[in-house]
């Protein structure tokens, strides 16, 4: 039976499965129901070995085919939510207050599991697929820790896929790019230390509201003016406190924000400028600053015969017209970055628009939808029955 029609068979199975995941979301390394809810999957549909001890939560699931050999490949899902508040309304919405699938991780895992069910009942491969069913995408780099916790020692493969939902794509289309796909992030924040006076009499004190205020304009200048326009970056400060009288100066500020890069080149160069940008300005006005730039996931970077690979066996489910190049990399961030920085692999999108609204993901209103949930399944199956093919 080919793959798609056997895999549609599941398609109920795993709606509920997905369902399920929804209304009981769990935060970064704290998914204990929803690694417990994979492991039983997993053993149910006879898998070779459930193997766990990677990121707290993190479980792998081998499947052998039915010829010996030393191929392998990993497949990986995300599997943890967001501290959102979700606003659905759905029958199956979130039963965790501050806590919702905002970003189709629950659709992922479910595609992995259809996946994995088919691959254990068929075994029509040789070889070694590993299911990875990786935590803490969102916050913490579930996937640097489970690379630091030996994911690869114990689980040899030689190349490894990821894939995401992508809302505002057209149904059932795939979505590729090989080299630099999603941008390397850090993490910002400063301390601006002035001297509070009353709000009347300013030149009593050294107002840090106006030095941050000069601090934000200043660093406006360092992807405008120091970046290379042919090169892409972001920085942001998106948060800014200090204060709680209408009417008192406050001695601190407080600011936190993003940056974002592909290559290291760059990275190197906003490190640089926002601190010396941060330091300089508040002297310039008699303040004190503070300042860090905490690096978090490195740029994702697609390789480009697994690239190729993948788009073939997308190819294969959804025909050629279906299979299109991405126009530009995303400002966006993943952390399965860090296993492509160990294995060759690629990260690819799969459209998942609905007729009407279909807000795009980290919205409290977002849900995944699961008129993708074969085609995924369908993927990740096709992935490895071509790139592990039975010996003649």
């Amino acid at each position: 039976m080919p793959i798609q029609n056997r895999i549609a068979e599941f398609e109920a199975d795993m709606t509920a499965w997905r369902r399920d995941l929804h209304l009981h979301p769990e935060l970064a390394f704290a998914e204990h129901r929803t690694g417990a809810m994979i492991q039983a999957k997993l053993r149910e549909f006879g898998v070779d070995e459930v193997l766990t001890g990677f990121a707290v939560t993190g479980v792998v699931g081998v499947i052998r085919g039915r010829d010996a050999c030393a191929d392998a490949i990993g497949l990986r899902a995300d599997i943890d939510a967001l501290p959102i508040l979700e606003e659905t309304g759905l029958p199956y919405a979130s039963s965790v207050p501050g806590v919702m699938h905002a970003c189709g991780h629950d659709g992922h895992t479910a595609m992995l599991l259809g996946a994995a069910r088919y691959l254990a009942e068929t075994r029509n491969f040789a070889g070694t697929v590993y299911v990875i069913f990786q935590p803490a995408e969102e916050q913490g780099g579930g996937g640097e820790v489970m690379v630091k916790d030996g994911l690869f020692a114990r689980c040899p493969m030689d190349r490894v896929f990821g894939l995401h939902n992508a809302p505002g794509d057209p149904l059932g289309t795939f979505n590729w790019r090989v080299g630099p796909t999603m941008a390397a992030v850090a993490n910002l924040s400063i301390a601006v230390k002035g001297k509070g006076a009353h709000g009347a009499q300013p030149h009593n004190g050294v107002d840090p509201i106006v030095v941050s205020g000069a601090i934000v304009s200043a660093l406006q200048s360092v992807v405008a003016r120091n970046v290379r326009p042919t090169e892409s970056a972001v920085l942001t400060i998106a948060e800014i406190k200090g204060g709680n009288a209408f009417n008192v100066i406050p001695s601190e500020v407080t600011m936190r924000g993003t940056a974002r890069w592909f290559t290291p080149v760059v990275g190197d160069l906003l490190e640089e400028n926002f601190g010396r940008i941060v330091r300089a300005t508040a002297e310039a006005y008699g303040a004190e600053a503070t300042s860090t730039f905490a690096r978090t996931y490195p740029a994702l970077v697609n390789e480009e015969e697994s690239t190729a690979l993948a788009c073939r066996a997308a190819e294969a489910v959804v025909g050629t017209g279906r299979v299109l190049p991405m126009d530009q990399p995303t400002m966006g961030a993943e952390d399965f970055s860090f296993m492509l920085n160990e294995r060759p692999g690629s990260y690819i999108m799969l459209g998942a628009a609905r007729d009407g609204e279909n807000p795009q993901v980290h919205h409290p209103a977002y849900d995944f939808n699961d008129a993708v949930l074969t085609t995924g399944a369908a993927y990740w199956a096709t992935l490895a029955e071509q790139l592990l093919p039975r010996r003649a």
